[in-house]
């Protein structure tokens, strides 16, 4: 074992040497270390007598997952990281060019710069097991492969099936890699893995690379530099611009780099692709996305620094309301092992719940034998009676938003809680305090925020409100763990920190169409943006008929008449039947084919803007959001900064790629910020006010996270 914690072993009796990765720590990651480790062990094994092959290896759970993004973050020097990028790739191409066969033993997951490894294998076997994922994931992280993954993966399954592989980041399991043709075969175990690998090397002692090898022609059909290699990439262009709008580069540059790389020599596309990749790692929205969706994340999925406990005491529990969100709830609670009881009023709900969950069973619980899915579905007990509720240890209540109705529930339902059990309301804004005015044990209450549908969404937003326990908040976190989802705390307010985010999002775009800008540049301007999904077609999706309900609740909490442009909009949308998507109208019109937004848009217009265009639209949309979270902080609503990027994120589809709200700020500056607030303040009004911690932060030119 050398000290970068690599090995190179023979075995006499076959000729096959071995090569185990064992770096320190708990994975292999792709770093200067291990690319000194790896050329040691493999200047070992080539010295061997009598080698006939060399199988690569992990001691780890894993093969390799990726890149050591500790080192990728810090990473400011383009032409140092390209070079260092270049030794990799010379090394990569000794192992597959010395003239043995090497076969990769997948005993684990590769990613990243795992499987480019693996791709520099002449066969690759990967254990038959869910747990395995394989893919080049990189633009998710807004860089692209840069040790061969956007050359040798066209050449070994075809431009276009690359393409959809790596310009969307895509991870498969072992199964669906063998059907796509990232592995060559499956092994029910690992020492069958490690004979058909012996198999294979005995059986193809002069293996190369197909694109070694005289004559070569491209899988799938098409060839460079041809018509239909140049349609293929313009229409794959197209297709990313119209998804992304532009906003995302790492999608647009892997697709350069698999064209590029294709038009030349086998040597020149690695170097053409080191280049690409390293403008990418040292790239500003790399560097935020790196931070929110590696170090933001992780830290948040752990729970770092918030309540633990390893046995929650949750075993049966009780959801009121089975509607889609109680149904969902149901589902992803049962199908981690709950005893789940979904209660509702009516039997019509209740069968339609019931139809859902056997759905869901049949889409997303395939790999699970009939006898298992029928334990799963059988963990659900639908009941018009709440006395089937006797005994729960944590009911989840998702009824309709109406103070009244929550206490009613909660009086009527609590006293049938197991002895300390949970009551947890699925309330998308009202103060938990309010709520728990119902509750004999405060303490135990709390909020637990999902979002729709739920069985797809990954975030939770956890509310604590004045009374909760942190025993309370320990049990709830570890509940939200176990049905893998992750988790966001905040403290108690008027719709949290996602609703109050994502209210100013689409309110901002009814107050633009209202004012009399058009309704095509205001989606186009949060598409450009990145936003996941454009504010009128969202607004149309959540119905205006909940937002008519929502300015309600918010004269009531907030003491004020709501009487803006876009309130206006809204209410004479809803008066006029125009809910939204389900109604089948709404800012768009729903019975035409392809679906346009709503012409009648412009006559509810007030006027026409003085200034409008995408950009002066886009800064509106985006800076209404950033104000918000900025507030959130401000308020005490949010305790942790991490907690904005990835609730905003995850929970409300806000631009990944610019890591968050905060990080948008930094990016701008916090003067800058303050600058566009005040200009606006002056024209719109107190809501992009800036808070006074954005104005501190302006004075003494802070930002929310360090800079590399």
């Amino acid at each position: 074992m050398n000290a970068q914690g690599f090995s190179a072993q023979l075995d006499a009796a076959t000729g096959v040497a071995t090569i185990t990765m064992a770096m320190p720590g708990r994975a292999n990651k792709v770093n200067a270390d291990f690319g000194a480790g790896l050329q040691d062990a493999l200047a070992t094994a080539l010295g061997f007598q009598g080698l006939k092959g060399i199988v690569i290896a992990s001691a780890h759970a894993d093969f390799c997952v990726g890149a050591d993004l500790d080192f990728v973050y810090k990473q400011r020097d383009a032409k140092a990281l390209e070079e260092m990028v270049g030794q990799m790739n010379l090394l990569y191409r000794k192992l597959e060019t010395y003239g043995v066969p090497v076969v990769a033993a997948l005993t684990g997951s590769a990613l990243g710069g795992g499987y480019e490894l693996a791709l520099a294998c002449h066969h690759r076997i990967a254990l038959d097991e869910p747990r395995v994922q394989l893919g080049l994931p990189e633009v998710s992280l807004g860089v692209i492969p840069g040790a061969g993954g956007t050359q040798r993966l066209p050449r070994l399954i075809g431009i276009q099936a690359s393409l959809e592989l790596i310009a969307q980041g895509k991870i498969l399991r072992a199964a669906q890699a063998k059907k796509a043709g990232l592995v060559d075969a499956l092994a029910a175990t690992p020492e069958a893995l490690r004979e058909a690998a012996l198999a294979w090397i005995a059986a193809n002692p002069k293996a190369k690379q197909p694109w070694d090898v005289g004559g070569f022609q491209w899988p799938g059909g098409v060839q460079p530099n041809t018509d239909m290699a140049r349609q293929l990439f313009m229409a794959g262009a197209a297709m990313l611009a119209q998804k992304t709008a532009g906003a995302y580069k790492a999608p647009e540059v892997a697709v350069r780099a698999v064209h590029d790389g294709s038009l030349v020599d086998f040597e020149t596309a690695l170097k053409v692709e080191s280049a690409l990749f390293a403008e990418r790692v040292v790239s500003d929205d790399a560097k935020d996305m790196i931070r929110t969706f590696w170090y933001h994340r992780t830290a948040v999925e752990k729970q770092k620094g918030l309540p633990q406990t390893d046995d929650a005491g949750i075993r049966k529990i009780g959801i009121l309301g089975a509607g889609m969100m109680g149904a969902g709830i149901a589902f992803v609670s049962a199908q981690r092992g709950y005893e789940v009881v979904l209660k509702d009023v009516k039997q019509a709900s209740l069968d339609a719940a019931a139809e859902h969950c056997k759905k869901q069973v049949a889409e997303k619980a395939k790999h699970l034998s009939p006898a298992e899915k029928e334990a799963l579905l059988g963990r659900i007990r639908t009941t018009l009676d709440v006395q089937d509720l006797q005994g729960c240890d944590l009911v989840i209540e998702a009824v309709f938003e109406n103070k009244e109705l929550k206490h009613r529930v909660t009086r009527e339902t609590e006293p049938l809680l197991a002895a300390d059990g949970v009551w947890a309301s699925n309330t998308s804004a009202l103060p938990i305090t309010d709520l728990a005015e119902a509750s004999a044990h405060k303490e135990n209450f709390i909020g637990l925020h999902f979002f729709s549908p739920v069985e797809a969404m990954p975030l939770v937003e956890v509310i604590v409100g004045r009374a909760t326990s942190e025993k309370t908040l320990a049990r709830a976190l570890a509940y939200v763990r176990s049905i893998k989802k992750t988790a966001i705390v905040v403290n108690d307010g008027y719709g949290f920190y996602t609703t109050r985010l994502f209210s100013a999002y689409i309110m901002e775009a009814a107050q633009l169409v209202a004012q009399g800008h058009d309704p095509v540049l205001v989606e186009w301007a949060a598409r450009k943006a990145g936003m996941v999904i454009s504010p009128l077609k969202v607004f149309d999706e959540v119905t205006l008929s909940l937002a008519a309900h929502g300015f309600e609740m918010m004269e009531h909490y907030k003491g004020e008449k709501l009487d803006a442009p876009g309130v206006r909009l809204v209410r004479k949308m809803v008066e006029a039947g125009r809910t939204g998507k389900a109604a089948g109208a709404g800012f768009y019109d729903y019975q035409t084919k392809p679906r346009k937004l709503w012409t009648g848009l412009r006559e509810l217009a007030e006027g026409t803007p003085a200034e409008t265009g995408v950009a002066y639209i886009e800064r509106r949309l985006m800076l209404a959001q950033a104000l918000e979270a900025a507030r959130c902080l401000d308020e005490g609503i949010l305790r942790e900064k991490r907690d904005a990027e990835i609730g905003a994120i995850m929970g409300v589809g806000f631009a990944p790629n610019t890591g968050g709200p905060l990080a948008w700020i930094d990016r701008r500056g916090a003067a800058q910020v303050v600058a566009w607030a005040d200009a606006f303040a002056t024209t719109e009004g107190a809501r992009f006010a800036a808070p006074k911690l954005l104005r501190d932060m302006a004075a003494r030119g802070e930002t929310f996270f360090e800079q590399v």
